[in-house]
């Protein structure tokens, strides 16, 4: 189920398509699999049909989803690529973190550590 926060900074519609997105690419979602139609995704988070349109062309956009006219909308069949792409994008922030921490000093067991989820910080 998608949860809105209307205390987070971003707009409602990217809240949205980040949700769906999410449900996607953890197979809570699956390929092909019908969403919910705008009117019925928007009575059921309470807020307006328009910012469904705008997620679900924003999901559309970034390749998520897909449509069909007359339809609705759909889950695309391409997660594990956008999976990958994903994980390719955090590859490369992790490693411009590394060098950033390498640079200030950090060394192989603190970034271990921190990888681990150890909390201490030397």
């Amino acid at each position: 189920m998608l949860r809105i926060d209307f205390r987070d900074a971003r707009p409602i519609y990217e809240q949205v398509a980040d949700g769906v997105e999410e449900m996607a690419m953890h197979g809570v979602l699956q390929p092909d699999e019908q969403l919910p139609s705008v009117r019925q995704l928007a009575m059921e988070l309470s807020i307006n049909p328009n910012t469904i349109q705008r997620a679900y062309a924003e999901l559309e956009n970034r390749g998520v989803v897909y449509s069909v006219k007359g339809r609705g909308n759909f889950v695309a069949s391409n997660c594990g690529e956008l999976r990958k792409r994903r994980l390719e994008d955090i590859a490369q922030q992790v490693t411009a973190l590394v060098k950033a921490a390498r640079e200030l000093g950090a060394d192989d067991a603190m970034l271990a550590g921190w990888l681990k989820g150890e909390e201490e910080r030397k």
